[in-house]
């Protein structure tokens, strides 16, 4: 699939009305759970699209360029808006926030396993434990607090056990920036997966950021908080892989480019008609809004779209489904790493002065203090044992025990 080759109308014919930008909600029982993370994933990249277009804006001197910004960013808000109302009235912050990690694992898996750059490659497989352990947090809160096991809400396609435990993944600041791609020698696959999981992530965090304090209770409420600090550097690393000396421009080609390949992907795997008939709707506006970003391209620094997309053609596209024993070897082979500024490192093998160590002690210099440990005591103590969804033992057998919270995988070398 060419996105240039596909006929669309002008930009301004897809406006929507009230009736149409209002979608009738999934049923939360008997929606698949990939339909759930693929709203989830289109909402964040919206999300992303409307940022990314305001900061443009607040950087641009051309009145043409700025007037056309406002048209798609406006034409964006609206799909934000329809694909946002597909989430059900009754399905509560918890629910939604087992999608989030669920899409945050599965999509992580699915572009580690269709990447070439080792740098890009290393980051999704370090990023991928983290919030694999998040599901098993925000799972264990989520059957204290309402009663319910998230194995039907992930439908039993993802495992809900620890990964990197979360106290070990809080790291000094500069640990979290990585080696950039270079868009002129990059595979383009390499540069979507790098546009892809930045906006997905960056969605993760503004959801933990702003939900935090609207849940009902003290230990819920920091346990966003804190997890919202991990989204903070999955952001920061993922964002640090993106080639930083693209013009604002080749960044918005860029951008709708990625929009273009998400909705068509989304579009080709929907098993549900109505909602497939969105991501449809959406794919055209996309490739309209592509049109434009490089008309705009040309115009004003005399760039044809392929100096920025040299294959045009949509590379594999991105589909949903299992991915239970890549995950498991991710555990195997990483869970005792952490990051070392560019680089990953088994914990144990820094140096006793090592940034990450000295982090650890300030921000969690009482463990039985930090909420993700809390939660998991908690379940344990309300339960006899925590909550699991896991087709064989623990691959790591430190994170085996049900009846204990383990808080030193990823932090070995602590106490040097």
């Amino acid at each position: 699939m060419n996105p240039f080759e596909v006929e669309t109308k002008d930009v301004n014919s897809y406006f929507m009305n009230w009736s149409k930008m209002y979608s009738k909600p999934y049923n939360k029982e008997r929606t698949s759970p990939f339909t759930k993370v693929r709203v989830i994933l289109m909402n964040g990249t919206e999300f992303e699209s409307n940022w990314f277009l305001h900061q443009f804006a607040r950087h641009c001197d051309e009145p043409e360029i700025k007037k056309q910004i406002a048209i798609i960013r406006a034409q964006e808000q609206q799909q934000q808006k329809r694909i946002a109302s597909l989430k059900p009235k009754d399905e509560n912050m918890l629910e939604t926030t087992i999608a989030y990690e669920q899409l945050a694992i599965e999509l992580t898996a699915i572009l580690a396993q269709n990447e070439n750059n080792q740098d890009n490659l290393n980051a999704l497989n370090f990023a991928l434990l983290e919030d694999f352990d998040h599901l098993y947090r925000f799972a264990n809160l989520l059957k204290m607090d309402y009663g319910i096991e998230s194995d039907f809400l992930v439908g039993k396609f993802t495992e809900i056990m620890p990964g990197r435990p979360t106290i070990a993944e809080h790291r000094y600041p500069t640990d979290n920036i990585k080696r950039a791609l270079d868009n002129s020698t990059a595979d383009p696959q390499s540069i979507l997966i790098s546009n892809i999981i930045t906006a997905a992530e960056q969605q993760t965090m503004n959801f933990y950021m702003n939900l935090a304090n609207f849940y009902p209770n003290d230990y819920g409420r920091k346990l966003f908080s804190e997890i919202a600090l991990i989204e903070e550097q999955h952001v920061s690393q993922y964002e640090s892989l993106k080639d930083p000396t693209c013009t604002w421009l080749e960044s918005w080609v860029m951008h709708e480019y990625t929009e273009a390949y998400l909705y068509y992907s989304m579009m080709k795997d929907e098993t549900d008609k109505y909602i497939k008939s969105i991501w449809e709707d959406h794919f055209y506006m996309e490739v309209s809004h592509l049109k434009l970003a490089c008309d705009l391209l040309k115009k004003y620094e005399k760039k044809s779209y392929k100096d920025i997309i040299p294959k045009p053609s949509f590379p594999k596209l991105l589909k949903f489904g299992e991915n239970k024993e890549y995950i498991r070897q991710v555990i195997k082979n990483t869970v005792y790493f952490t990051s070392d500024q560019e680089d990953y490192i088994e914990s144990a093998k820094l140096p006793k002065n090592a940034l990450f160590f000295k982090h650890q002690r300030t921000l969690n210099a009482d463990t039985e203090s930090v909420p993700s440990h809390q939660v998991i005591n908690l379940s344990i103590e309300k339960f006899g044992q925590d909550y699991r969804y896991q087709d064989s033992p623990h691959p790591i057998k430190e994170l085996d025990d049900r009846h204990t919270d383990n808080t030193t995988v990823g932090r070995e070398g602590l106490k040097k």
